[in-house]
């Protein structure tokens, strides 16, 4: 149960922030956001795609898409859910998809999604995300250690030499 309210929690954050962008003026915006030394400006951002837009004019495959691989997801993390362990696994789905379903609530009320910050550092100055694709990204990043690790855990421990005491 904890699992289902972490995702709750993660899509019910990332949804008050978006609504508190949206009631305000578009004129509000791009401001930098006190307190972070000029590293974050706040944008009123609609994305009617996947990120950078892709697929903006495909509207049902951007709703379909995400319905489809939370689906799987979900059914991944019900099967998990009773097993001992996985906790980086269980970790790595309530990010996605707690990032995911706000995104997709987003998708469905509003026919796009709310993005509202980017980070002023090289390349990232140019991207506007949203908490949703922060958590989405950094359960994709952690899903990609998890197997990297995995796989150097499975070679060292087929070449390693057996030691008899």
């Amino acid at each position: 149960m904890t699992l289902i309210i972490l995702i709750a929690l993660i899509a019910a954050v990332d949804l008050c922030i978006k609504e508190e962008i949206e009631a305000r003026d578009a004129s509000e915006f791009p401001k930098e956001l006190e307190g972070t030394r000029g590293m974050i400006t706040l944008h009123k951002s609609h994305n009617t795609g996947f990120p950078f837009e892709i697929l903006k004019s495909h509207p049902e495959l951007v709703k379909g898409i995400p319905v489809v691989v939370i689906s799987a997801l979900c059914g991944i993390l019900g099967f998990l859910i009773p097993k001992k362990g996985y906790w980086a696994e269980k970790l790595v789905l309530v990010l996605t998809l707690g990032g995911a379903f706000s995104n997709l609530y987003d998708r469905i009320q509003r026919n796009y999604v709310v993005d509202y910050f980017s980070i002023n550092a090289g390349k990232l100055k140019k991207v506007i995300f949203n908490l949703g694709d922060i958590c989405i990204f950094a359960g994709t990043a952690l899903m990609v250690l998890t197997q990297i690790l995995s796989e150097l855990y499975t070679i060292i421990k087929t070449i390693r030499p057996k030691h008899k005491a």
